[in-house]
């Protein structure tokens, strides 16, 4: 198969700015598009990745942004996958590019997302387990992160001060991310006095909501070519596989685990599988990456991410952490763009801006954040609902 590649990358700085979904997403399309050095009507398909909390146009957001960037009769399509949804889009684009559908592809996602939790969409809705677990269960996304965490202290001894450890990494890598809604150093003693929010996480190891918009543009690497495109970042792999049964770990909204009497576990848990996926489609492994952008909805996810992307073996990541190999300088440094910690969660938004930081990185344009000589890098997260995704980027 012939290479996507990526031309251009744009953001909308995260934040609470009080506008729509549609302005975030305008203002991140309309600078990568500037960064592609291309037009608007250059643009043959448009990816939308989806928001539910704004709306009818959040449900049909290739459009809605297709509107706002002036009608031209590219084709379009929705994607929602929760956390996951900008991945969908991406893969759905980078499809389009490799039929021969067209040349160029717009991915956009944007938010405006609430203050405080995330809270069910309105209406009475017995057959949907997210609503469940809200009104049966009171299971709050920080409870569901807790929940994470706790397990991970009981089966490998992880403590508060490592969750801590790693709020403190990446708000030191958001420090040079202009993007970055938090930009400010933070202490191990400052995360361990903040408020408890569902123990054993406090407010500084759970991520905010924040409005924010991010956008690539895709090409095929002949129409890069055409244009004089030296060295493109290329999307090496998509994964976005679903789990395995039976699945022995649990995820919200399901309020168990399946029955694991009559089958044995699968060999990968799902995060683990995602990742494997897309290894395999690229052709490479965890120890060919220069970085890795992980969904650290929680401190302590982070660390779970470590292992399931291959870089320490299960109940190795605190030792991995402690030893500098996932700070800017280390082996391999996990989230220098500062992550969910400096960012906050704009989900349509965050697997796409996961892919403009690969893009920066591997262009070595990502400034003082800088990973020196990379040349690979993965971004991985997990929606609800058994989405997820996992993308290698490659230079």
């Amino acid at each position: 198969m012939s290479d996507v590649v990526v031309m251009g990358a744009g953001m909308h700085p995260w934040g609470k700015w009080g506008r729509s979904f549609v302005a975030y997403g305008l203002h991140a399309a309309r600078a990568a598009l500037a960064e592609a050095g291309l037009e608007w009507r250059d643009v043959g398909y448009v990816a939308g990745a989806d928001t539910i909390r704004n709306g009818y146009p959040g449900f049909v957001a290739g459009a809605t942004f297709a509107q706002a960037l002036g009608w031209t009769g590219a084709r379009v399509s929705s994607s929602y996958a929760a956390c996951a949804s900008g991945a969908q889009a991406l893969a759905a684009a980078r499809a389009q590019i490799l039929a021969g559908l067209c040349d160029v592809a717009l991915v956009v996602g944007a938010d405006a997302a609430p203050k405080g939790f995330f809270r069910p969409v309105g209406g009475d809705r017995p057959g949907d387990p997210d609503w469940l677990r809200f009104r049966l269960l009171g299971a709050t996304n920080p409870l569901y992160f807790a929940l994470y965490a706790r397990r991970r202290m009981a089966l490998y001894g992880a403590t508060p001060d490592d969750f801590a450890r790693v709020k403190v990494k990446n708000a030191r890598h958001g420090l040079g991310n202009p993007n970055a809604r938090y930009r400010k150093e933070v202490t191990a003693a400052e995360v361990a006095a903040s408020p408890v929010v569902s123990d054993p996480l406090r407010l500084l190891d759970v991520c905010a909501t924040s409005d924010g918009g991010a956008a690539l543009v895709l090409a095929s690497q002949e129409y890069a070519r055409r244009r004089g495109t030296g060295a493109p970042v290329r999307i090496a792999a998509v994964s976005t596989v679903t789990p395995t049964f039976p699945k022995t770990v649990l995820d919200l909204p399901d309020f168990a685990t399946d029955a694991a009497v009559a089958a044995p576990p699968p060999e990968r848990p799902f995060r683990a599988a995602l990742a494997h996926a897309a290894y395999e489609e690229a052709g490479i492994g965890p120890d060919d990456l220069s970085l890795a952008e992980v969904y650290d909805l929680s401190t302590a996810l982070e660390l779970d991410w470590y292992e399931d992307i291959g870089l320490c073996p299960a109940g190795a990541a605190e030792t991995l952490l402690r030893s500098g190999a996932t700070e800017l300088g280390g082996r391999v440094p996990v989230n220098p763009s500062g992550g969910l910690a400096s960012f906050g969660e704009a989900v349509p938004a965050q697997a796409i801006a996961q892919v403009c930081e690969l893009t920066w990185q591997l262009r070595g344009t990502a400034g003082d954040r800088q990973v020196t000589g990379a040349r690979t890098g993965i971004a991985v997260n997990q929606g609800l609902f058994g989405h997820g995704s996992a993308v290698i980027a490659t230079r």
